[in-house]
């Protein structure tokens, strides 16, 4: 089946949610309105429905390979790859300063779900490109960023991160790659580095690893690692290429999705040691590691919304057209399509309801980015900051945790011919599973929220949010329609779940760390529930609005359906993960150690 952006849904969210109005209002965004968010995306539909979808299954039946050193990209990513670069699609969201389009993530990661749905593993080399981009950007000095800048943002070379080693995988502390340094200011790197997502490939004329090593004498744990840039040709001072860098891919994963995608082994200093540049100053590559991390984790949150629309939009063309059994209501007098049956249209609700949730969640996420960059006011920027910061983990954690159950959802629907390999739905449930696990587990996200977000402020930013959401009950009521207040009901409810499991965390870490850290991977799923359901009753009260002024009927209602099916069937179900937190944190390690 093919690919169709929801272009309706993404424009609505950029309009009404992540008010694209107020972003244009920003220096250097005036020319991103809602004209310039719908022509692009417009644009951005055309390319990923018929370039990149159609290699999407060709992809998982004919991964790249690896032979002798070299990596060989499935047959027609190469091409469809420089029509790519060719439309400036890299460089979206990057500076017009070293050749990008300047235009806003809140556009940009639109932009990036499609290129997601219609091709995950293509996608996968543009989005670690963007860390890369983002971390020179922030870190680099002006000779690096000259050097390597603006074939980035152009796509003509494309970048990576390497943390993980066999050794090292969340434990960054027990990094070993090692950095000497050299008397012309160079490093020589030596070290295995292990998962790296297009680590090699044939697709571009130069790769940039963004390689975390120490120094020797470095202090031990992760106050000793460094970052550095190690290009696979070297860049010479006019910007034409030289000599190999001693930097090789001895080996690609065989994966269980993400097929396309060459995830490689490279080995430096295997010669002599791979020439590297050092980014910023020695002894903070986390920090500057976690640039790329950040803008990284709400990538892939953008791919579980991504791939859970591939795998509504299989679900319900199959739903459509299988043939079995009559309505249990006797609307039909014989055997009829299967979305006329009550519990398939339960479960095409359910993953409906939970990519658009998603969906305009990362949406209002990417817009307090903008803010919180570019905005010319400090106290606005600020704000903004600690909005998406918090939002962060829960685009990541809750949106992927989510596609999971959406793609099984998919494969339900189907049946048994969802177990089938050919049916195609079988794809998106083994690529989403990654999404659960690289840039961080979600336990790992779980653990950013405890610790980075809720307990280091006392809860003070999670109670702002719920603040906010509050506000959003009240407009619910003072609408009064019988949706709007079915939602506020649950929306408040789930609201003060989400307060009650908040005063838990931030009072307990210290004394009871245990207690509160049993109960993280469920906290997230209950902030990022409540925050999409948010969201949802936001929707709601804007599709009222559009109605009764008469605009696309048939959407918006749609829209209010939606989400009154997540407050109903989703947003519901916070109560009893909070008290599964708050009353059930003892169970969780109850048991002795030698009885498992």
């Amino acid at each position: 089946m093919s690919y169709k952006a929801p272009l309706k849904d993404m424009l609505f969210n950029i309009e009404h949610l992540a008010n694209i109005a107020e972003i244009a209002q920003i220096p250097g965004f005036e020319d991103a309105g809602l004209d310039t968010a719908q022509a692009v995306l417009e644009e951005a539909a055309k390319f990923n429905e018929g370039v990149l979808s159609p290699l999407n299954w060709d992809g998982d039946k004919n991964p790249t390979s690896w032979k002798d050193g070299v990596v060989t990209a499935t047959p027609g990513f190469k091409e469809a790859f420089k029509q790519f670069v060719d439309g400036g699609w890299q460089g979206l969201q990057h500076p017009a300063d070293f050749g990008g389009q300047g235009l806003p993530k809140t556009i940009g990661s639109v932009c990036g779900e499609m290129q997601n749905s219609a091709n995950m593993s293509f996608a996968l080399c543009p989005l670690l490109s963007d860390g890369a981009i983002e971390a020179l950007l922030t870190a680099g000095s002006d000779e690096l960023k000259a050097t390597y800048l603006e074939n980035l943002i152009a796509g003509k070379w494309t970048g990576t991160m390497n943390l993980t080693e066999p050794q090292a995988g969340s434990d960054l502390a027990a990094v070993r790659s090692r950095a000497e340094p050299q008397p012309d200011g160079t490093y020589k790197v030596f070290g295995t580095k292990i998962f790296i997502t297009w680590g090699e490939h044939d697709m571009a004329e130069n790769i940039i690893h963004l390689v975390l090593a120490r120094v020797s004498g470095a202090p031990e744990g992760v106050k000793g690692i460094s970052l550095f840039v190690v290009p696979k040709f070297m860049v010479s001072k006019d910007g034409s290429l030289g000599a190999r860098n001693d930097v090789h891919c001895v080996s690609i994963e065989h994966k269980m999705g993400i097929k396309a995608s060459p995830t490689a082994v490279l080995q430096y200093g295997d010669h002599g040691g791979a020439i590297g540049y050092v980014v910023g100053q020695e002894n903070r590559g986390l920090e500057y590691m976690f640039i790329m991390m950040n803008a990284a984790r709400y990538g892939v949150g953008v791919q579980g919304i991504a791939i859970a629309e591939r795998a509504y939009q299989k679900a319900v063309t199959f739903s459509r057209d299988r043939v079995q059994s009559r309505p249990v209501d006797g609307s039909l007098s014989s055997a009829g399509p299967i979305i006329h049956h009550p519990d398939v249209r339960r479960m095409l609700m359910t993953m409906r309801a939970y990519t658009e949730g998603c969906r305009a969640l990362a949406s209002v996420a990417a817009s307090a980015y903008d803010a919180a960059h570019h905005h010319p006011d400090s106290d606005t920027r600020k704000v903004n900051q600690a909005f998406y910061e918090f939002m962060v983990p829960l685009v990541k954690g809750y949106s992927t945790e989510m596609s999971l159950e959406v793609t099984s959802l998919a494969v339900q629907v189907h049946g048994g011919m969802g177990y089938i390999e050919e049916t195609g739905v079988a794809q998106y449930y083994r690529d989403a599973k990654i999404l659960t696990i690289y840039e961080g587990t979600t336990a790992i996200q779980a653990n950013d929220l405890v610790g980075r977000k809720t307990s280091r402020d006392g809860g003070q930013t999670a109670k702002g949010i719920a603040g906010q959401v509050e506000t959003t009950e009240a407009d619910l009521l003072k609408s009064g329609t019988a949706d709007a207040l079915a939602v506020a009901k649950r929306l408040k409810a789930a609201r003060e779940a989400f307060l009650d499991v908040v005063g838990f965390v931030a009072g307990n870490s210290k004394a009871s760390p245990n207690a509160v850290y049993s109960g993280s991977v469920p906290y997230l799923m209950l902030a990022g529930n409540l925050m999409a359901g948010w969201q949802m009753a936001r929707a709601l009260l804007v599709a009222q609005e559009q109605l009764v002024a008469g605009n696309d009927a048939a959407f918006m209602q749609a829209k209010i359906t939606t989400a009154r099916f997540y407050a109903d069937h989703i947003l519901s179900k916070a109560p009893g993960v909070r008290d599964s937190i708050v009353d059930g944190a003892d169970s969780v390690t109850a048991l002795a150690l030698d009885a498992f």
